[in-house]
């Protein structure tokens, strides 16, 4: 995931109130990253930057759980094609698998190739003081804005809420504090209100990565052995003041402030065996949310070959380019039935979107360089979306992980070309 340097960002002066924007990766800056990615535009530095240094990392619990009056699919089944189904529906757009672009991917840059995706994501990240309610004014009308920039443009918005990251990627410290639960509720709470006052359905990604860190932290990977502050919520009274109630009251609050915000949890595949994380994650209510979050990777593969790597590519083992014959591993159909196995342990049928799929173009050639990364994941799945289609997915996500990976202003018209034949030959039919 795109990595925040944690006190980088822009003000810019517009017809409306000012406007902050993310500028983009842990490393320092190029082209690709940051928020101000999604919409094109550039501004002078030294404001404050948002609580939090980091945007996850790639990611690809025992105990029910009960998200009170949350909502989900039904179970596996023939509901399960009417879920993935009905879910499109409700997003307004054709009855095929969507196809989407998130930050580093600017309007503009979208407008000059003629890419019109169905879906875009930002980011919402930080608690407090930079946060992203204090990026506009009023305060978080940045959602509002961008929503309706979104919507402008034909695309359904979707927002990965990322504040969990506000006291350090993995630091968890700060569930059990109520002084920094009371902040992070406060802005839970103002998304929903807000995403309630627009005109349609919105997808929010909650949390990606905190859910790896809870089970790998929490005695036994057991989320409802990990104390959170929650219950003191008006809207998650009686849940339980633990990790696993951290999760189901994002669930809850969401239905009974914005029915139209459409939810998914996204499991962290370091944390055990597809079985073992459908339990963790039944745990902290993944099983009544509307989606699954599927985490393809955050990096392009050719960021991870080169020497001397750049840091946002460092801390993982190969080898990362996937083999599209699909013979030797790693490769696209482990991938799926990876993914497969965690929806069928999670249970109830949920539709899924893959998300923050990296951008790199095919090379027989390892490596690359910076913004020009090699990778083919855009290739494969952009011309087998069928595959993904058969195994119930209704969205796939497309974007840079960082600020030296490849976008759509880098990768020569790739992601032009192959979704605009997507689009041509009428998307992969849903299951």
């Amino acid at each position: 995931m795109i990595k925040f340097s944690g006190r980088c960002f822009s003000v810019l002066t517009l017809s409306l109130p000012l406007l902050l924007l993310g500028c983009g990766g842990g490393s320092g800056g190029g082209q690709g990253g940051g928020l101000s990615g999604l919409f094109g535009f550039a501004g002078s530095s030294g404001s404050p930057g948002a609580s939090g240094a980091g945007q996850g990392g790639d990611s690809q619990g025992e105990g029910e759980g009960d998200a009170g009056d949350a909502g989900g699919a039904e179970e596996e089944g023939t509901s399960s094609v009417a879920a993935t189904t009905a879910l499109v529906s409700r997003l307004g757009k054709p009855a095929r698998v969507l196809i989407g672009l998130g930050s580093g991917s600017p309007i503009d840059e979208m407008k000059s190739q003629d890419i019109h995706p169905d879906i875009m994501d930002t980011y919402l990240v930080g608690v407090g003081a930079g946060a992203w309610p204090t990026w506009n004014s009023p305060e978080g009308a940045y959602l509002t804005y961008t929503a309706q920039a979104i919507r402008d443009y034909g695309a359904i918005p979707m927002y990965t809420l990322y504040q969990m990251t506000a006291n350090g990627e993995g630091n968890l410290g700060g569930i059990n504090d109520a002084a920094f639960m009371n902040k992070y509720w406060a802005q839970a709470r103002l998304m929903y209100q807000l995403i309630a006052n627009l005109d349609g359905p919105v997808l929010v990604n909650l949390e990606p990565d905190f859910w790896g860190f809870v089970a790998s932290q929490a005695t036994d990977r057991d989320a409802t052995k990990m104390p959170a502050v929650v219950s003191n919520q008006p809207e998650c009274a009686g849940l339980p003041n633990s990790a696993a109630g951290l999760g189901q009251c994002l669930v809850q609050m969401g239905r009974r402030i914005a029915p139209k915000a459409l939810v998914g949890f996204p499991p962290a595949f370091w944390s055990g065996t597809a079985a073992e994380i459908g339990a963790q994650m039944r745990a902290v209510g993944a099983h009544k949310a509307d989606f699954i979050v599927a985490q393809t990777s955050d990096r392009d593969a050719g960021c991870r070959e080169v020497d001397p790597m750049p840091d946002e590519c460092k801390g993982r083992s190969g080898p990362f380019y996937w083999d599209e014959t699909n013979m030797t591993s790693p490769n696209f159909h482990e991938s799926q039935r990876q993914i497969s196995e965690y929806r069928t342990a999670l249970g109830n049928g949920l539709p899924i979107l893959w998300w923050q799929t990296p951008m790199g173009v095919p090379s027989d050639t390892p490596g690359g360089t910076d913004w020009h990364y090699r990778d083919n994941r855009v290739d494969y799945m952009l011309r087998n979306t069928q595959e993904y289609g058969d195994i119930h997915t209704f969205a796939i996500v497309f974007s840079p992980g960082g600020s030296f990976q490849t976008s759509i202003a880098t990768d020569g018209g790739q992601f032009a070309r192959l979704s605009g034949q997507y689009f041509a030959r009428g998307g992969a039919a849903l299951k």
